[in-house]
């Protein structure tokens, strides 16, 4: 059998525009894709019928049937990566291995020991940039450092976007951290192979899923009025992409391509991303700690009864409540409703950040490490170009500006008004006075120790 090269799909659930899949297409040898659901990750999954298992497995299914009709295959894989390309490389001749670059801390310390695997045996390891526009050291400070704010963060990322351009297949003069790689031109470059077999859901451990997902595809009216519509939680005025850029169902290129052109609000989201995964790339440690370590001092209340509250969405706080139920009931919570829970759980209740990171690392089907991480310590204070300590977010007056009409609380809490709704957790007067005070002295206590 001749040498063939492998590409390791990870979060770049595409045939179209992916550039590891595109250079592994340019190759010597024929490309026999391959996917590892990861048991050191699913072993992690409390539910047993985790709707992103589901969507992932759902999305491999798509690409399989797309390759099969070209009469090539896709090998899926079950275990822990070092064990399963141990067994690949029993079995295939295999020249090289590409792969997108995942910047997550385990994700880095899964690849270098893959790549001890392979260099091992002479084989080598190519990855690239796929799953964000700029990586973490291409837009630094001019001494080379990275940006912890993200105002002068996103003027540089911009000065660097408009400094370089590229053709397109097409011959349209696109930015370079626009380009496009038409993966999908080359699939006659693919291992010409029957049908691999596939695992099921049950084969996995996990059933399937009921919550639906959302489509690839939004209304380019949502994109060009983002700025006007983002901040109404009633409304479908975001477009729940999520998803799709977490697993890479979409490209972020052609996405933020035509966001540029339509609503630079919506490319700033794109920004964050980008921005937080730079951080997370820089600074692994946020994953467990905070940015500011001061803050690490904080003496947290942590009482289980009152998360418990926060997590069924029974705090009182009817706007907080609905951004409870709303994820618990589709995986996904609207943008400034995250911001409220987020504020109300580390403000009010004071509870660690940790905690309510890791209830939304659970249940939102958008999981990203980096943002999720990024977007709570922003909420905590403890991040990155964090709110101060001293902005507290007073639900009340969150509810009335962006929900007035209560059509989202009702929608999420119909019994609102009701004797059924609970009394709230906490009088906000008293949970301000009393995070100031905990902050204050959590904050001076840790710059003290460092």
């Amino acid at each position: 059998m001749e040498k063939i090269n492998l590409f390791w799909f990870r979060r770049d659930l595409r045939l179209s525009d992916n550039r590891g899949l595109w250079e592994a297409l340019q190759g010597p040898y024929p490309v026999l894709p391959v996917f590892i659901f990861d048991t050191a990750i699913l072993d992690l999954l409390n539910d047993r019928s985790d709707a992103r298992v589901t969507f992932i497995h759902q999305e491999l299914e798509r690409m399989a049937q797309e390759l099969e009709a070209t009469g090539a295959s896709i090998l899926i894989e079950h275990g822990k990566p070092a064990e399963v390309w141990e067994r690949i490389l029993q079995k295939y001749p295999v020249g090289a291995v590409y792969a997108n670059k995942d910047y997550e801390p385990y994700a880095v310390q899964r690849d270098t020991a893959i790549r001890s695997i392979l260099e091992q045996r002479g084989i080598a390891f190519h990855t690239f940039k796929d799953h964000v526009l700029f990586e973490e050291r291409e837009v630094c400070k001019a001494d080379g450092t990275p940006y912890t704010v993200f105002t002068p963060y996103s003027k540089a990322w911009k000065t660097r976007l408009a400094a370089s351009s590229t053709l397109n297949p097409d011959g349209t003069q696109v930015p370079e951290a626009f380009r496009y790689f038409p993966s999908e031109h080359l699939q006659d470059q693919f291992l010409k192979t029957p049908p691999l077999p596939r695992p099921s859901l049950s084969d996995l451990g996990f059933t399937p899923s009921t919550l639906p997902f959302p489509d690839r595809s939004v209304p380019q009216g949502i994109i060009k009025h983002y700025d006007k519509t983002r901040n109404t939680p009633a409304i479908v005025g975001t477009t729940h992409l999520g998803i799709h850029f977490r697993f890479g169902t979409l490209s972020i290129r052609q996405k933020a391509y035509k966001a540029s052109a339509l609503n630079e609000i919506f490319l700033n989201e794109l920004i964050w991303r980008d921005f937080y995964a730079m951080i997370l790339a820089n600074f692994p440690r946020v994953a467990t700690s905070a940015f500011r370590p001061e803050y690490d001092a904080i003496a947290w209340r942590n009482d289980p009864g009152e998360f418990e509250r926060w997590c069924q969405g029974k705090t009182g706080y009817p706007i907080v409540d609905a951004g409870m139920r709303e994820l618990a009931a589709t995986g996904y919570m609207h943008n400034r409703v995250r911001m409220i829970v987020a504020s109300f759980l580390t403000k009010h209740l004071l509870i660690d950040w940790r905690w309510g990171e890791a209830w939304f690392a659970e249940k939102l089907l958008d999981f990203d490490l980096a943002s999720n991480n990024g977007g709570w310590q922003w909420a905590a204070g403890c991040g990155t170009d964090a709110a101060p300590y001293f902005r507290i977010f007073n639900p009340s007056a969150q509810q009335e500006k962006f929900d007035p009409d209560l059509k989202y609380v009702r929608k999420w809490v119909p019994e609102y008004g009701s004797s059924r709704y609970p009394s709230p957790v906490v009088d906000h007067k008293f949970a301000r006075e009393r995070c100031l005070s905990i902050y204050k002295e959590g904050i001076e206590k840790g710059k003290a120790q460092s």
